[in-house]
């Protein structure tokens, strides 16, 4: 009996299932990649880039992915602060980068996908029967109800909350709501968006604030917000930017306002960079091939839209934008 060594089967399946501009890839972008590529991004793209990075090792059998998860405050400030060598940075804000990492740390900025505010809950927690539109913050606020969300200094998630509170006074006609919600459950807040579910799935708490395409990815139970609310419609821009939050900044006592605006995700290949040539063919097949993966995640495709320097942008990569 022939015998067929295993991990070279399994590739030359995942070849043959591969979209076909995914084979096209790995003629177009050099087999030579070779290495570790090393990925700082977002929590709520854990699921997503899971999958692009398999399929990107699979087309580059000498790249070695690794990622690692946190709140994209946090994954900038490995940077910007610790000074540790990453090959790409993805936010859930593309403004952190904006403001965070450009000039000094990053040259450009691309803008890639979109999202929206929901709140996650256990199929038959308490109350989650009678849940809606209209009464979710006072079930909320009630003393026998849980709920937890991020650190608005380390997890957009965690500051796009007390938007979405702020913006519900307003809605509502409930003025202090975002205050009585800030001194609530304070014990619950977490570094990251992820790191809640844990907590529900546990019954330690009943509800979350957390992004719909998380909701999708874990198949969990939530309710749509307003979208006065949930900073998930573009048209709303003016709407939303009439509120704002104060965060930290890169150093001790330094604070950076962000304003109401739609989720937009961004990502950029930092100075820092030590597999550039990797990078630039991970940012590409993300965005020929990927943009299916984040939309069967739940986050709608943005653009690609630039911000930062154009001329920076890597030659692979500017036949991308729109």
């Amino acid at each position: 009996m022939v015998r067929v060594n295993a991990t070279l089967f399994i590739t030359a399946l995942l070849l043959l299932i591969l979209p076909a501009g995914c084979k096209h890839a790995k003629t177009s972008s050099s087999n030579s990649l070779s290495g570790d590529l090393v990925i700082f991004h977002a929590g709520s793209l854990a699921v997503p880039f899971k999958e692009i990075a398999d399929s990107f090792m699979v087309l580059n059998p000498g790249i070695q992915v690794k990622a690692e998860s946190a709140g994209s405050l946090a994954s900038i400030r490995k940077i910007t602060d610790l000074n540790r060598p990453c090959d790409i940075l993805a936010s859930a804000d593309y403004s952190l980068i904006d403001k965070l990492m450009i000039p000094a740390h990053a040259s450009w900025n691309m803008k890639f996908a979109g999202n929206e505010m929901v709140i996650v809950y256990q199929k038959d927690p308490l109350k989650s029967g009678t849940i809606n539109q209209q009464n979710w913050h006072s079930i909320l606020l009630d003393p026998e109800i849980k709920f937890g969300r991020s650190d608005p200094d380390s997890d957009p998630c965690g500051y796009r909350t007390i938007l979405c509170l702020k913006l519900a006074e307003k809605y509502y006609h409930q003025p202090g709501l975002a205050d009585r919600f800030s001194t609530k459950d304070e014990r619950y807040i977490r570094p990251k968006e992820v790191d809640l579910l844990a907590l529900l799935e546990s019954g330690t708490i009943d509800y979350i604030f957390i992004y719909k395409s998380v909701a999708i990815q874990h198949k969990l139970a939530y309710l749509e917000l307003p979208d006065s609310i949930n900073l998930g419609n573009p048209s709303l821009q003016d709407h939303y930017s009439g509120v704002n939050v104060r965060i930290a900044g890169n150093k001790p006592g330094e604070y950076i306002t962000q304003q109401g605006e739609p989720i937009v995700y961004g990502l950029t290949i930092p100075e820092n960079c030590e597999n550039h040539e990797a990078a630039k063919a991970f940012v590409e097949l993300m965005m020929k091939n990927g943009r299916k993966i984040m939309e069967k995640s739940g986050q709608n495709n943005v653009g690609p839209f630039l911000s930062g320097n154009p001329e920076k942008l890597p030659e692979n990569l500017k036949p991308l934008l729109k």
